[in-house]
């Protein structure tokens, strides 16, 4: 159940992605990372700004927040994002254990304004051989040097 404070970090989401809109800095989505009640991360949508198309909001807050906090471990952390996460951006929350997702819009509003989020859920649940970019498998074999080097290693840091 959503609290009153969980419903103020939604509006920073939301007015961040207006801003962001309103300034031309790029896409009407932004993001805020919580951690006890305090905001440690936020982002905005900067794709176009820094023709960078990772650069999604979620993303940069992540980013903000993991600097922050100086870990890739946010699972004592609440996201914020003004629309429901893309599968990068979704899949990027899961690799950095946030605790808890709240999202404003929907993919399905987010395809009503262009943007392909609901497109790229559709192609994920599709068998690799029919989606529009063809994916090969390409020297497997030679590709499992790294995993073995990264399973052999005394030094890693497991995430």
């Amino acid at each position: 159940m959503a609290t009153d404070l969980d419903e103020n970090f939604m509006r920073r989401a939301i007015a961040l992605a207006t801003e962001n809109v309103r300034t031309n800095a790029g896409g009407p989505f932004a993001a805020v990372i919580v951690r006890d009640g305090e905001i440690v991360g936020e982002g905005v949508n900067t794709v176009t700004a820094t023709n960078d198309a990772t650069a999604h909001a979620e993303i940069n807050a992540l980013r903000n927040a993991c600097r922050n906090l100086k870990t890739f471990d946010l699972s004592d952390c609440d996201l914020y994002t003004s629309c429901e996460p893309c599968p990068m951006c979704w899949a990027a929350s899961y690799w950095a254990r946030i605790k808890t997702i709240y999202y404003g819009n929907r993919a399905e509003d987010a395809d009503r304004i262009n943007f392909a989020d609901a497109f790229l859920y559709q192609q994920l649940a599709m068998p690799r051989a029919q989606r529009i970019i063809p994916e090969h498998e390409l020297l497997r074999a030679e590709a499992w040097e790294s995993f073995q080097a990264w399973a052999d290693s005394t030094t890693k840091v497991e995430y």
